[in-house]
């Protein structure tokens, strides 16, 4: 049973008490950890790992498109476009099974995540 595992409970504990922010944070990392298990399942020729990883880290640059304010300014239609463009290839790479994609769009979202990791130390640093 999902419940019964006292991690899984720690962890649905976690997102359900965790700020906008942090929300966030989980996501971009989550995005970098299962890009790269998309990687490791492509080299290991479990396609099926892969697709469902790649999907995955789609589904949560979608996420990130659809709750951006649009009126918040040109950079976030430049971000929404860097967003766009990252799941667009993670598409490629999932259609072509091709690590070589991952490994070209993997350093973007590695940003994305820092980005949004000093983001969040500057909003705390000045509370």
């Amino acid at each position: 049973m999902y419940a019964a595992n006292p991690y899984n409970i720690y962890k649905q504990n976690s997102v359900n008490t965790a700020s906008q922010e942090q929300l966030l944070l989980m996501l971009v990392d989550g995005a970098v950890k299962y890009t790269k298990i998309a990687k490791l399942a492509i080299s290991e020729k479990n396609m099926q790992k892969a697709h469902d990883e790649l999907v995955r880290v789609q589904d949560i640059f979608l996420e990130l498109m659809v709750t951006m304010d649009k009126d918040a300014g040109s950079y976030m239609n430049d971000l929404y476009n860097v967003y766009e463009f990252i799941k667009s290839e993670l598409a490629k790479a999932n259609i072509k099974k091709d690590a070589q994609i991952i490994d070209n769009v993997l350093p973007l979202i590695e940003e994305v995540r820092d980005m949004w990791h000093e983001a969040y130390k500057a909003i705390k640093k000045s509370k």
